[in-house]
């Protein structure tokens, strides 16, 4: 009965058993406290409701993650195949550039959820800004005439998506309010 978050059933499966955990690793609630201090404190006012996604009806975050989603998905279809290099870099940097907006909706909606929550969304992030270096650096290198480590890079960071997207997505839909 320890796998129980209080008000739901017992996790099943190895990855809701990992994320269950997460959720319960009180080493994380001084960050999780200070994070959320910031976040809120951050003078956005109309604007947080909007990425939030309020006029929406449904949450901004899982929207604008598709773009860099979508562009490091295709590029690494584009890495797989001959003489599409430069095509890849771009949409590494497409990602990259779509990043941003994504990252800020998810903060902001981070700061309303319940601690166990709060405490996967930090390993969410982490685990975020992981697949962003490894794509920085792929576009880096990419860009120095290192293509081979730059795809190397690229593939790196599409399992750091992959990761975090698991992740998400138990905040998301096994955990929603």
């Amino acid at each position: 009965m320890e796998d129980v978050v209080k008000g739901s059933a017992p996790a099943v499966g190895l990855v809701p058993r990992v994320m269950d955990r997460l959720e319960r690793a009180t080493a994380l609630d001084g960050a999780a406290d200070r994070v959320r201090r910031v976040v809120r404190t951050v003078p956005l006012g109309r604007g947080r409701d909007v990425l939030r996604g309020h006029g929406l009806g449904h949450p901004l975050h899982p929207l604008l993650v598709h773009v860099p989603i979508g562009a490091w998905l295709s590029a690494a279809v584009l890495d797989l195949l001959p003489d599409e290099r430069r095509a890849a870099r771009t949409l590494v940097g497409v990602g990259l550039v779509g990043v941003a907006p994504a990252a800020v909706s998810g903060w902001v909606d981070w700061a309303e959820l319940d601690l166990p929550r709060r405490r996967l969304g930090l390993v969410h992030a982490a685990t975020n800004v992981t697949a962003v270096a490894l794509y920085a650096a792929s576009f880096a290198t990419r860009g120095g005439g290192h293509p081979g480590l730059g795809r190397a890079l690229g593939f790196m960071g599409l399992a750091a998506v992959g990761v975090t997207g698991a992740i998400g997505g138990h905040l998301a839909h096994h955990k929603a309010p």
